[in-house]
């Protein structure tokens, strides 16, 4: 499976980037623990306080992936 990565933006303008990985507000708000995250192998950036919607889905659609999968 591949990897999935979160998108930050750049401070001070609009810009997009990749991100380092998922707040652990993105991470609750999709349902999962850091626990969790970690046995899925995502990137948890705990300096993050941000909560983007964008990442949210992202998370939810590897959800679904991972268990249509299993």
């Amino acid at each position: 499976m591949r990897e999935i990565h979160p998108v930050v933006y750049k401070p001070g303008t609009d810009k997009i980037r990749i991100g380092r990985g998922f707040s652990i507000g993105e991470l609750k708000e999709a349902g999962l623990s850091i626990s969790e995250a970690k046995k899925l192998g995502l990137y948890i950036d705990r300096r993050r306080k941000s909560i983007h919607k964008e990442n949210i889905d992202i998370l939810k659609d590897f959800l679904k992936k991972v268990k249509k999968g299993s």
